[in-house]
């Protein structure tokens, strides 16, 4: 079944492309993909990226959006990606990036696809575990700007995931949450007793 791709912010989408089209923001980018791609450079499959602040010892979770991922394809392939984040005036451009997680990425959703059960894909971050998942949200119709995850959703690791953790093996929230919890901890404040 297709993925339902949440539409993107047009003013994130905008802040993108004015990036892209930019040469001093493309040149100066750390990513040498970007400039070494032959032809256009493209935006697309623009994901929310949510955090995953804090987990309970119930697994449930409180996640806020953190902006908006675009794959940025040059050519067959996605070459880097590009955030958008919201500020004060409105969304804006953040930066280009590439690694590992595109083409992890580009695998998951690719997988999705070829799923049953139709799905909408959004990213969930887990900043404590440096692990990134596709999350799968089971109502389609959804703002993918809210919302948190929902027991029956699926979470895909993305490689690198943490160790123990198989990438690319879909967990139902209501399984991977709880393991997640044993594993994250706390961080310890500055200045106050170990």
């Amino acid at each position: 079944m297709p993925l339902h791709v949440p539409q993107a912010p047009a003013p994130a989408l905008r802040s993108v492309l004015t990036a892209l089209s930019s040469p001093t923001a493309v040149r100066e980018a750390r990513t040498p993909s970007l400039p070494a791609a032959q032809g256009p450079l493209t935006p697309e499959l623009p994901l929310p990226v949510h955090v995953l602040d804090r987990i309970t010892a119930e697994g449930v979770s409180a996640t806020r959006l953190a902006g908006w991922r675009f794959l940025i394809r040059g050519g067959e392939r996605a070459v880097a990606a590009a955030d958008a984040v919201l500020t004060p005036d409105g969304w804006t451009f953040s930066r280009f990036f590439e690694g590992p997680y595109i083409a992890s990425t580009e695998l998951a959703v690719r997988q999705a696809e070829a799923m049953a059960q139709p799905y909408q894909p959004r990213l969930l971050s887990v900043p404590g575990l440096y692990m990134l998942t596709l999350w799968l949200h089971g109502d389609t119709a959804a703002d993918g700007a809210t919302g948190h995850p929902a027991a029956t959703d699926l979470l895909v690791p993305l490689a690198p995931a943490p160790p123990g953790i198989a990438a690319h093996r879909p967990h139902r929230v209501a399984e991977l949450l709880p393991v997640l919890t044993l594993r994250v901890t706390p961080t310890r404040l500055l200045g106050s007793p170990a």
